[in-house]
């Protein structure tokens, strides 16, 4: 039988010569059973504390020396090996962190060569780390150095095959490159591993697709002029002499002019591009002034007018040039300062270049990226003062800029100071304003609610609540269409403010309840609904308010409504009656009397809306406490229909705790239903349901 300590000694023998050898493959092999065995050791000790072995960084100095020991002997001087390289990553994780943070202090400073050499300090303590080569990447981005930065992305990878960066900084070297499909499978990477960067994507796959246009349409553009093509030549022309310097101010104009005549499509516009067309400001002295002036002459007016003209031409359908026109600064700064300027010609022509970018997403984008949007909406607004077509631009506009959450945002700010105090002023004012625009003006208002902050904001405003009161009190004076509009347009606007309860709202809550209570009575469908909208808002926030349209005859006006039909309009006023019978008495005994044998409230526990179902069975509870309310149900299929309900798999409980609640009450107040009840077998559901009737 063979000695184990000497087969023991033979096996650290074979595993030194192993690692010693030239052959990676050899080498590979024996490191891994190196790792196993000193694994088995590490696992019979039971030790708290396990030591994982690098199989990359084994360190095989003096291993020769071993071949004397026996394996244990060997797995320890391997232990101590693996202990000491913990040690010193430890130590080079530190070293490695440091120098990555002194590599991103040089990086926002803008020295971006001293960040490559920090970065590459710290790889050569740590050679895996990510961020190391990331950071470098994104530094030879900025030195466009690109292959090295999809060099470095690449290592990246290698450490962490789900690095995001990585793929983000590649797609943007292989774009710099020219190197499109590549570009899109990095940013179809990012899609792939985070699902919810999608946004990012998004940016990303389109600003691929305009540069690889930008380019077609640049070498188009090319060899259209290097064929001698009169337009386009004509274009370049047209340019050099609006490069002349120190001429009057009307020969600019008209320069300007004859080149915005000469933008035929994109050809034109590319080229306009590629001649340094949007240096006219920047290097023109006398253009500049005329169009940076705060108090313009005529000619400066003229001047002013003529580049917003080209501004169009140029920029229509071409979104290059509408990303290059916002980066130009002095473009940048007068936008928002034309559009304040007074000077009709100016703004009329501000709002429609504006108009370009606001009707489409990456239009949109471009100006929530590059322009400061905090004063717009107050700007904007102020055109409904405005008789002609600058009000409905503006409003258009504002419709658009909505969508964007970065809007919302930066109308935050303004929105208590200087927003809200002229949306009043232009609410009382209705008579003297564009109430075409006014009306669209609050819609836009009311969409801008559904931001939490600025709704608030809003409903606590007690002006802005005057000033809605006083609308709806001119429309009765004053029914016209337009100023129909704007009721309807206050009215959605109140329902969104309602979504808040405050004391504001408190102090309102009787006179706004009259003034719905009035409104029941137009002709307009539309407003009526709205107005029983807001009803069944504001009353649940009063008990007075509840008392006063109890006594104006709300409950027999909703059931009016409710037999008229109307989803919505049902929706709303089966809302309102369940907040009047529930704490009103003189409610409940108003819809016994309104609802003979309650036919319109079972009709509307057979509803399909959810909502319905549960008001309409709370109302019909609350009302059975009124003497001969239940007797009155006696040869109805109300036990049936209110089973139904209980029993049912509606996803509101609500459903079913109110059905089984008047059930319960129905049977208590005429113990007949009992009868029919057990026919039904529905005693099991009349026991559950008892305890919501004692508990009330």
């Amino acid at each position: 039988m063979q000695d184990p300590s000497r087969k023991a000694g033979s096996i650290g023998t074979e595993l030194v010569q192993g690692l010693n050898s030239t052959d990676p493959a050899v080498k590979e092999k024996t490191v891994a059973e190196t790792e196993k065995r000193l694994h088995d050791q590490e696992n019979s000790k039971e030790e708290e504390s396990k030591t994982v072995v690098n199989r990359t960084v084994i360190n095989t100095h003096d291993m020769a020396n071993a071949e004397a020991v026996n394996a244990d002997g060997f797995l320890a001087i391997l232990e101590k090996d693996a202990k000491e390289r913990a040690k010193r990553r430890k130590r080079n994780e530190r070293l490695a962190n440091a120098l990555k943070e002194k590599g991103n202090d040089a990086f926002r400073k803008g020295d971006y060569v001293i960040a490559i050499q920090r970065y590459t300090e710290g790889l050569e303590k740590l050679k895996d780390k990510q961020e190391l080569y990331t950071n470098r990447a994104q530094a030879y981005l900025k030195m466009q150095e690109y292959e090295k930065a999809i060099d470095d992305c690449e290592w990246a990878l290698k450490c962490n095959e789900k690095c995001i960066k990585a793929y983000f900084i590649m797609g943007k070297a292989h774009l710099a490159l020219k190197h499109y499909s590549e570009s899109r499978q990095c940013y179809e990477k990012i899609l792939e591993t985070d699902p919810q960067k999608e946004s990012l994507f998004k940016d990303c796959m389109n600003e691929v697709n305009l540069e690889e246009k930008r380019m077609k349409d640049e070498e188009r553009a090319m060899k259209e002029l290097q064929s001698g093509e009169l337009a386009a030549l004509s274009v370049k022309e047209l340019l050099q002499k609006l490069e002349r310097p120190d001429q009057n101010i009307l020969y600019y104009t008209g320069g300007i002019r004859l080149l915005t005549g000469a933008m035929k499509d994109c050809t034109e516009q590319t080229l306009f591009r590629t001649n340094n067309g949007f240096s006219i400001l920047k290097d023109n002295d006398i253009v500049r002034r005329g169009f940076c002036a705060e108090r313009k002459n005529t000619a400066e007016v003229d001047l002013s007018v003529s580049l917003l003209f080209l501004w169009q031409a140029v920029c229509t359908g071409n979104e290059e040039n509408q990303r290059l026109l916002l980066t130009c600064p002095d473009v940048n700064a007068q936008l928002p300062k034309l559009l304040s300027s007074g000077v009709p010609e100016i703004q009329k022509e501000t709002l429609a270049l504006i108009s370009l970018y606001s009707e489409n997403e990456n239009g949109r984008r471009l100006l929530v990226r590059h322009q400061d949007l905090t004063k717009w909406l107050q700007i904007l607004m102020t055109f409904v003062n405005s008789s002609d077509a600058r009000a409905s631009s503006a409003m258009n506009i504002l419709s658009d800029l909505n969508v964007e959450e970065r809007f919302k945002i930066q109308s935050r700010a303004l929105l208590s100071t200087d927003v809200l105090p002229l949306f009043t002023q232009l609410l009382t004012s209705a008579k003297l304003v564009n109430q075409a625009a006014l009306a669209r003006c609050i819609g836009i208002m009311g969409n801008l609610c559904g931001d939490v902050a600025i709704r608030m904001q809003m409903a606590e405003c007690k002006e802005c609540w005057q000033a809605c009161l006083k609308l709806v009190d001119e429309c009765f004076d004053v029914s016209t269409p337009k100023y129909q509009e704007c009721l309807f347009a206050v009215l959605g606007l109140m329902m969104n403010l309602l979504l808040e309860s405050n004391v504001i709202i408190q102090h309102f809550a009787v006179d706004i309840s009259g003034r719905c209570m009035s409104l029941l009575r137009e002709k307009d469908g539309r407003i009526v609904t709205r107005a029983i909208g807001v009803l069944s808002r504001i009353l649940p926030v009063s008990s007075s308010a509840v008392e006063e349209v109890v006594k104006g005859g709300v409950v027999k006006k909703m059931i009016k409504f409710l037999k008229a039909g109307g989803q919505i309009t049902s929706n709303y006023s089966i809302r309102t009656l369940s907040i009047c019978t529930r704490s009103n008495r003189q409610a409940q005994e108003d819809l016994v009397k309104s609802d003979k044998n309650f036919s319109v409230l079972l009709k509307l526990l057979e509803s399909e809306n959810e909502v319905t179902v549960g008001n309409a069975a709370f109302c019909l509870g609350q009302c059975l406490v009124v003497p001969g309310a239940a007797t009155s149900l006696l040869n109805s299929n109300v036990v049936m229909i209110l089973l139904k309900c209980a029993g049912g798999d509606a996803t509101r409980t609500s459903v079913q705790e109110n059905a089984a609640i008047a059930l319960g009450k129905l049977c208590v107040a005429e113990p007949r239903h009992i009868v029919q009840l057990r026919k039904l077998n529905g005693l099991a559901i009349l026991n559950s349901s008892m305890k919501y009737v004692h508990s009330i």
